[in-house]
């Protein structure tokens, strides 16, 4: 499995390590995408104040697919001035096997690759997850409510898998490892499931985002995050990182979660980031947050996590 290009020696000092885009809505404002070049200056300042030199463009703030170039050029410009690397874009809720609009989508990833060559990105990362339905939009956290769950269907997997390994093969030919991440009711929605679509997508440059959190704060039964984690770390070629406190009933008749700091939730970070490095993950991680000041808790998680890699 290829990992992103690194120094030749990663350390708890140099590991990339990005900071999310939530906290950075403004209820009401005009999207991230089209605001003036001081808006975006607003937004790094506080990227480098809160003390990251790495961030991951989130498609539903900016979309590098749709930057003109000289657009580029002053994100760019913007980023450098403040000592912040864009380390990836996430493509999210663009399934390249929606119902209607997988052909769109298709392009739309394809575009981003290329945006994302063109801003030199590290990172290509991408998902099967759907817009939230009716029901995600009305709940305080989208995770309780039903949203769409991929068919299980033979020819819409293969349509996936055909699809998935057509845009890894362009993520290839402009030099970037393309990530999956793992979200339920999905083909990356179980361990197995994500360990065996990338198997069958069968490209070295393509490989798992484990973000194990989204699964974890599911109200309902799921999977032993150890094993979920010893299954997929050796596929990893890129990390979201979050965690949330769960509770659940002996009989399974209930479950609970809430987001909370890395440190504090139900993964044990501490082991699996040590696993990961040991079987070789050398890719950036993603802190992400959900609820409350989500900027200052990944800056919280950002010096727990560098506390954990190798000195």
């Amino acid at each position: 499995m290829s990992t992103p290009a690194a120094p030749a020696e990663l350390t708890a000092e140099n590991w990339p390590i990005a900071v999310c885009m939530h906290g950075f809505a403004r209820p009401g404002a005009d999207p991230l995408h089209d605001a003036p070049v001081e808006r975006w200056d607003e937004v790094f300042t506080e990227v480098e104040q809160l003390g990251f030199t790495a961030i991951e463009i989130a498609d539903n703030h900016i979309r590098p697919a749709d930057l003109e170039p000289s657009r580029r050029e002053e994100l760019l410009a913007v980023a450098k001035s403040h000592g912040v690397e864009i380390i990836s874009v996430h493509v999210q809720r663009q399934s390249v096997i929606h119902p209607e609009h997988g052909e769109r989508n298709l392009e739309y990833a394809h575009r981003s690759i290329d945006g994302a060559a063109a801003l030199g990105m590290s990172v290509f990362s991408t998902g099967l997850h759907h817009p939230f339905s009716e029901a995600q939009k009305k709940a305080l956290w989208f995770w309780t409510a039903p949203g769409w769950k991929d068919p299980d269907d033979a020819e819409t997997r293969a349509l996936c898998v055909r699809r998935l390994r057509e845009l890894g093969e362009h993520a290839a030919s402009v030099g970037l490892p393309m990530a999956l991440e793992m979200y339920e009711d999905t083909y990356l929605g179980t361990a197995d499931s994500a360990v065996q679509l990338v198997q069958e997508i069968g490209l070295d440059n393509v490989g798992l985002n484990p973000d194990i959190g989204n699964l974890v704060r599911l109200h309902r039964p799921i999977e032993d995050w150890r094993e979920m984690h010893a299954k997929t770390l050796p596929y990893a070629n890129y990390w979201h990182v979050k965690n949330y406190a769960r509770d659940e009933a002996g009989d399974g008749s209930w479950a609970s979660s809430t987001p909370t700091s890395m440190e504090l939730g139900l993964i044990n970070y501490r082991e699996v980031v040590r696993d990961a490095v040991d079987l070789g993950f050398r890719g950036p991680f993603l802190l992400e947050q959900y609820g409350g000041d989500s900027l200052g808790v990944c800056a919280t998680n950002e010096r727990y996590l560098r506390s954990l890699l190798p000195r």
